[in-house]
């Protein structure tokens, strides 16, 4: 299974603002930091906005922040909403599908199951779980100049980047 780019894109976003919690972070720092197009950037917070992972604000003081607690968010839902749509093979296609195998192939209920299984693992996992405590992570993501907290009651300098 390959992950799209719109779901890469969306994790980063994801804990991005996992890790700037409490403050409006917007779409120009996240594609600083996380080394994204902007353009990518703005479907895809559209786009979790919409599955309501993200709270937007537009405006000049605007910005954007996780539409729930990190917690709350499965990152297996978040790549059901995201991956769901793409076939694994061309047999799960409605459309375009001309394997003459497809009614009597094993092989497409295989595939469906190790999809299920993929999903069902990511299930076990929050965004909190991939930011909390994750230091090296927390040094990436936070702003040039910025403090960000560690750990609980612990505070790190983010020096800028060179």
């Amino acid at each position: 299974m390959r992950v799209t780019k719109r779901t890469n894109i969306a994790m980063r976003v994801l804990m991005y603002c996992a890790a700037n919690t409490g403050r409006l972070v917007t779409k120009h720092e996240i594609a600083e930091r996380c080394n994204a197009s902007e353009n990518h950037l703005a479907q895809v917070i559209n786009q979790l906005a919409q599955l309501g992972f993200l709270h937007t604000q537009r405006g000049r003081n605007g910005g954007l922040e996780l539409g729930r607690p990190a917690g709350d968010i499965v990152i297996g839902e978040v790549f059901r909403a995201l991956e769901q749509p793409v076939p694994l093979a061309e047999c799960f296609g409605d459309v375009d599908n001309t394997c003459p195998l497809t009614e009597a192939c094993r092989l497409r209920e295989a595939l469906n199951n190790a999809a299920n299984a993929f999903y069902q693992s990511l299930d076990l996992i929050s965004l909190d779980s991939l930011v909390c405590n994750n230091d090296a992570l927390l040094e990436i993501m936070a702003p040039a100049g910025c403090t960000v907290r560690r750990r609980p009651g612990t505070l790190v300098n983010a020096d800028p980047i060179d």
